[in-house]
């Protein structure tokens, strides 16, 4: 792989954006735009279990402890990027929520970033994309549930290969607050934030 491949790395709050920063890195700027959820929710289905979030902390904590790599899912995504053959101006990854995630896209010379919102924006949002989102068995939570599903994942639990996503915010090297409606607005956020220049 080329040292020069740019990576960065998505983190964030449940229903911030990171999946549209994603979005917006691919469509404006030439990234391949890799979701490890995605990659997570495949990996139930081959097992034969429900894709809710509960299954997919579950799988990536094996993976973690199977493989001794805390990075294990950044590992898939570049395995993804390799395997594309395409002529990308990087690799964006979402969602790291280890924190081994995180120090990985560093060891990488990647960026790590950290998309956030207000909570009940955030909550909107889900309960408003529930179907486009593809889960909507999953997303149909109520506030206090969401909130609940949140601060599962962001202490850790003493066992390294569980999730802490408060731990991957400290390591997060720029931070983007989406709390617009406005698309355009936020893809100029997005790439002013990124300092990125390019593709449009």
């Amino acid at each position: 792989m080329s040292k020069k491949l740019k990576i960065i790395g998505l983190a964030g709050t449940n229903g911030s954006g990171k999946d549209t920063v994603g979005r917006i890195l691919a469509d404006k700027y030439g990234y391949l735009f890799v979701s490890v959820t995605d990659i997570l929710r495949e990996e139930a289905l081959r097992r034969g279990l429900e894709p809710n979030r509960e299954n997919l902390r579950t799988i990536s904590a094996d993976w973690r402890r199977q493989t001794g790599q805390l990075g294990v899912l950044v590992d898939k995504a570049l395995a993804e990027f390799e395997e594309s053959l395409g002529n990308y101006a990087g690799l964006a990854i979402a969602s790291l929520r280890n924190p081994g995630e995180a120090d990985h896209i560093h060891e990488l010379g990647g960026t790590v970033v950290w998309v956030d919102a207000d909570p009940h924006r955030r909550y909107d949002r889900i309960q408003k994309n529930a179907a486009s989102r593809g889960r909507p068995e999953e997303d149909n939570k109520t506030f206090e549930q969401f909130q609940a599903d949140e601060a599962a994942e962001m202490n850790q639990s003493g066992d390294a290969a569980t999730l802490d996503t408060s731990a991957v915010r400290s390591r997060c090297d720029q931070f983007i607050q989406n709390d617009t409606s406005d698309m355009k607005a936020f893809q100029t956020i997005v790439g002013k934030v990124l300092g990125l220049t390019g593709v449009q």
